[in-house]
């Protein structure tokens, strides 16, 4: 599992990757941002710190389910890789998406992500995940990639999902805060150039939020699960656009 979390105000930041007992990673994650003289801590270094900090530890076995095991199992034998947002819809069903010859019928949530401003302008972004289904040993992704799958600053806080590979190349959530700072472009209108200008041929969602209050999601795929809470009573949830 890997996770990172920044705050905008002063550009800190804390990611965690390789972590394989640590029952919240994001938690984890906050301390190497507020208790350590890093920014970064992997494997079996990130274990160590969890430890020492004493975090909440589980053995591997809570992490595996039987929903899990068999996609795994699925993926394995198509040799390939299952990413969580390729989902069918009614107009797919009979000619399901496909990635190597196999079909992504099954839905497998990895990424949960979080982004907030305060009454101050203050924002802040976080981004936890399991990574992908059936990925190689030592995949690092863009969830513990500060730019990529998180960013923060004095603009906007970006919390991405999706497909890694293509949101590294991108430095997806880094550039919605450089359009908006060197573009002059509103939160939306950044989040909207970027899903349909950096993402090539990746599939790929984000959240944001600006310094002004605003909200933003965009997203290249079939349906990216979300929701948002403002302090005038808004509260929405969505899946579909």
């Amino acid at each position: 599992m890997e996770a990172s979390i920044m705050d905008g105000t002063k550009r800190r930041c804390g990611v965690v990757s390789g972590v394989s007992t640590v029952k919240n990673p994001i938690s984890l994650a906050r301390l190497v941002m507020e208790k350590s003289p890093h920014s970064y801590l992997g494997f079996s270094g990130a274990e160590e710190f969890a430890r020492e900090q004493g975090v909440e530890i589980e053995e591997n076995e809570y992490f595996i389910t039987p929903d899990n095991v068999g996609m795994l199992k699925l993926a394995k034998e198509s040799n390939t890789i299952m990413f969580d947002y390729r989902i069918p819809t009614a107009e797919n069903e009979k000619s399901p998406l496909k990635m190597n010859g196999l079909p992504m019928s099954a839905y497998a949530p990895e990424t949960v992500g979080c982004v907030v401003v305060d009454s101050e302008g203050r924002c802040a972004a976080a981004t936890s995940t399991g990574g992908l289904m059936n990925k190689m040993s030592g995949r690092i992704g863009d969830s513990s990639i500060i730019g990529a799958g998180t960013y923060a600053c004095e603009v906007c806080g970006v919390s991405c999902t999706g497909e890694g590979e293509a949101i590294i190349r991108g430095t997806l959530a880094r550039e919605v805060a450089a359009v908006m700072e060197y573009k002059g472009f509103g939160l939306q209108e950044a989040v909207d150039f970027v899903i349909k200008h950096r993402l090539d041929e990746g599939q790929a969602g984000l959240i944001a939020v600006s310094s002004k209050g605003e909200v933003a999601y965009g997203y290249n795929c079939n349906g990216m699960f979300r929701g948002v809470a403002t302090q005038d009573g808004l509260k929405e949830v969505g899946i579909w656009k």
